[in-house]
């Protein structure tokens, strides 16, 4: 069975009605190997009688299994839930928000995604930070050290220095490397050709890891320094256009 349909299958046995639903993971960040999973992100709407009712709606839903061969992680949020992390400098949302990957949408989708570039502030650097040391350390923590968590570190940084030099949400790692056209990273592509590769090229050497945190430390700078400079709001102006859409999902 294609790829496609097995998605579908997925997203179609779902409780509520879907907004979108996009893939994240590795295959919206430029490296997927062959056996990589499949990373679903998305937004659901509870009807009223379940935000209102005594036992309320599934806020989150969160489905992982395989299916047709295929492993496939699914997780969607109510749509207050996800208008409250967009307004809460999560950039992990606007990035399934604008995946390019889309497996299900909606005009209601096209709406937010114009909504959603209000929501980008200069606040967002620190997200992309605090996740970079998260992923540092996932990385650092493996003997011997892979290849896969060491291109999350590059990716997450990149994304926020493009987001705060531009405001645009970018989270294809071979597109961001185009896009900055930083000689001294020429060697990431090398990583990901190894990650696209397989297992078999998946591990790196010790001496690697004080190579890699000093370009880590360095992009770090990078980031803070995009910060300051950045011509992107110190606040996200888009609460009022949110709250008249999340009305009008409830179909209230």
């Amino acid at each position: 069975m294609e790829p496609r349909a097995s998605l579908n299958n997925v997203i179609d046995a779902q409780p509520y009605p879907l907004v979108f639903v996009t893939i994240s993971g590795a295959h919206l960040y430029g490296f997927p190997s062959p056996d990589s999973d499949y990373d679903l992100r998305g937004m659901h709407v509870l009807p009223v009688r379940d935000v209102v009712g005594l036992y309320g709606g599934r806020e989150t839903i969160e489905v992982s299994g395989v299916h047709d061969g295929l492993e496939i992680d699914l997780v969607t949020h109510d749509a207050k839930k996800f208008f409250g992390l967009m307004l809460k400098k999560n950039g992990y949302v606007l990035e399934q928000l604008y995946s390019p990957l889309v497996v299900q949408t909606s005009s209601e989708h096209e709406e937010l995604k114009s909504i959603g570039g209000a929501c980008v502030t200069k606040y967002h650097a620190y997200h992309y930070l605090g996740f970079s040391e998260t992923q540092w350390g996932l990385f650092a923590k493996e003997h011997p050290p892979r290849v896969k968590p060491l291109l999350y570190v590059y990716r997450v940084l990149l994304t926020g220095i493009h987001l705060m030099r531009t405001g645009e949400v970018e989270s294809s790692l071979p597109v961001l490397l185009e896009r900055l056209g930083d000689p001294q990273l020429a060697f990431v592509r090398e990583l990901i050709a190894r990650k696209l590769a397989g297992p078999e090229q998946s591990q790196l050497g010790e001496a690697d890891v004080l190579f890699h945190h000093g370009h880590y430390q360095r992009l770090r700078g990078l980031l803070r320094d995009a910060s300051e400079r950045s011509h992107v709001p110190e606040g996200s102006t888009a609460g009022p256009a949110l709250n008249d859409l999340l009305i009008r999902l409830r179909r209230v």
